[in-house]
């Protein structure tokens, strides 16, 4: 197990290209050396300075071999493949998800998403743009609608996704959860294992996507899941982008196969200009800022201590441990 300097030695890199880390840490009145960096030049330029690294969008894997003294990875997002668990073994670094710190955001945004499109706030917010007022709606199957008795289908039932189920039941929703372990939990109809989810999915009105991305989940929301789906359901994606293979979800929305979509994640990010998932009516678009709160920084350096912590006392397992 790697062996960490004193504190006193120790340098600590916080790379991000808009979290306020460092800041947050400097609070906290540790002696350790502390390193800014927003940028992956300035991140690959100071890597052989570093034992311990707070880190998420800027890493690449061959920083492994320019930081000889890196021993410590704190990832500030909970999804961490974007790093090769492999090497960081081979080369003795260990690694720590933050997973735990933004799942009330995670959650609540996932709400916030079901809420705007059965409420339809995103097209009140394109009419107070063009100062237009909308008359009553006299098609029933157009109007605004109600979350109590729908049926909401949640993947992935870790910590965001059974936080999501909390708050759902409290809008009177049916829940049903796909897990690869289907033990009952309180507040959720049904639990089924993966090879169930188009079975279930049928049935949902609204399908959320909470869990991480592995190579079981990856394209899993894929054409002939959406083909399963009700034209009135509505998916939301909070997970990654890649669990949803996006070329069948743009024909099924531009088709009208389902009804709309609150998507936080893609493949590409930032999403780009020319993508035609901005100019859709049916589809809100947030920028992977599910997680991000007031609060963000304070949680990933409180994970960031602990482990520390941990690894300081010559312990073996960390919090959120994945290396």
């Amino acid at each position: 197990m790697p062996t960490l300097p004193r504190d006193s030695e120790l340098t600590i890199g916080f790379a991000h290209a808009a979290y306020q880390l460092q800041d947050e840490f400097l609070t906290r009145g540790s002696a350790a050396k502390s390193v800014e960096m927003r940028s992956l030049d300035e991140l690959k330029a100071r890597a052989a300075e570093l034992d311990v690294l707070v880190v998420s969008g800027l890493w690449r894997n061959e920083l492994i071999a320019a930081a000889p003294k890196l021993r410590f990875v704190q990832s500030v997002s909970a999804g961490t493949d974007q790093f090769d668990k492999p090497a960081f073994s081979a080369a003795g670094i260990r690694l720590a998800s933050a997973q735990g710190a933004n799942e009330r955001a995670v959650s609540e945004h996932a709400m916030a998403l079901i809420l705007t499109l059965t409420r339809q706030i995103h097209l009140a917010r394109d009419n107070q743009t063009t100062r237009h007022w909308r008359p009553m709606i006299g098609d029933r199957s157009i109007r605004e609608d109600e979350l109590g008795g729908k049926t909401l289908v949640i993947v992935g039932l870790g910590r965001i996704g059974l936080r999501l189920a909390a708050l759902a039941g409290a809008f009177g929703l049916r829940v049903i959860g796909v897990r690869r372990q289907p033990e009952p939990v309180a507040g959720i109809e049904a639990i089924v294992r993966p090879d169930q989810l188009h079975e279930v999915i049928a049935q949902a009105d609204i399908v959320a996507l909470t869990c991480p991305l592995t190579p079981e989940t990856e394209g899993l929301i894929d054409a002939r899941a959406l083909a399963a789906m009700k034209p009135s359901a509505v998916l939301i994606n909070v997970a990654r982008g890649k669990v949803v293979d996006e070329t069948a979800l743009l024909a099924a929305l531009t088709d009208g196969r389902i009804a709309g979509a609150g998507l936080d994640t893609f493949h590409d990010e930032p999403l780009p200009p020319a993508s035609p998932f901005w100019a859709l009516p049916q589809v809100v678009v947030t920028p992977h800022s599910a997680g991000e709160t007031q609060r963000y920084e304070a949680n990933v350096v409180d994970l960031l201590l602990e482990n520390l912590g941990r690894l300081g006392r010559g312990e073996t397992s960390l919090r959120n441990q994945i290396v």
